[in-house]
């Protein structure tokens, strides 16, 4: 695929939230270990309101500004902030009705940028920014001008990092107070985050 268009973009949307309902407590028996149990539903609300946004979309950027901002005024807490972040940053790096592969890659590296710009966690913190920023990088580091193959290259980053996140102590947010308790499960968010990437890539 050598263009992403706008239609293509809402099903990989509308896949996303299909696989993030169908794993809604499973993410937050996840979240429960470490924190308030609710990492679930708090995706699914927020996710829903995300694509709600996209419905009417004609062209990237007005598209990803709505999704941001909806789910940020819609849906209050963590979940919702870092996706309305992505999401407006994607659309500070996106314009027209069509991306080559350029422009997916810039499009998510600004949504990354934008993110960074919410959280201080970095990888080995044990979040979601465990898959988030491998998932980039590995778009970014993809030579194929194929945006099914950039994509899939992220969402595969994505998956790798959320299972390392099994071994990691959590060191960011109310998590990090349960120190050692917190080695031996994923991060909700990070697997969370993960299954996004990953919806996105098999949607195309």
């Amino acid at each position: 695929m050598k263009q992403l268009t706008i239609e293509a973009f809402k099903g990989m949307l509308n896949n996303a939230l299909t696989h993030i309902k169908a794993r809604e407590d499973e993410f937050s028996k996840l979240d429960a270990v470490i924190g308030d149990g609710d990492h679930g539903q708090a995706i699914v609300t927020a996710f829903s309101v995300v694509v709600k946004g996209s419905e009417k979309g004609t062209e990237f950027k007005s598209m990803l500004n709505d999704m941001g901002f909806g789910v940020m005024l819609e849906t209050s807490g963590s979940t919702s902030t870092l996706l309305g972040a992505f999401f407006l940053g994607m659309s500070d790096s996106a314009s027209g009705s069509e991306l080559d592969a350029e422009g997916v890659k810039k499009m998510f590296a600004g949504g990354l940028a934008n993110v960074q710009k919410q959280t201080k966690a970095q990888p080995g913190d044990k979040t979601m920014m465990d898959a988030l920023v491998p998932a980039v990088e590995a778009m970014q580091a993809c030579a194929s001008d194929d945006i099914k193959e950039i994509l899939t290259a992220g969402a595969n980053a994505a998956l790798e990092g959320a299972k390392k996140t099994v071994d990691m102590k959590a060191n960011f947010g109310r998590a990090r107070n349960y120190g050692e308790r917190s080695i031996g499960y994923a991060d909700s968010g990070a697997t969370s985050w993960s299954c996004m990437l990953a919806s996105f890539a098999e949607a195309l």
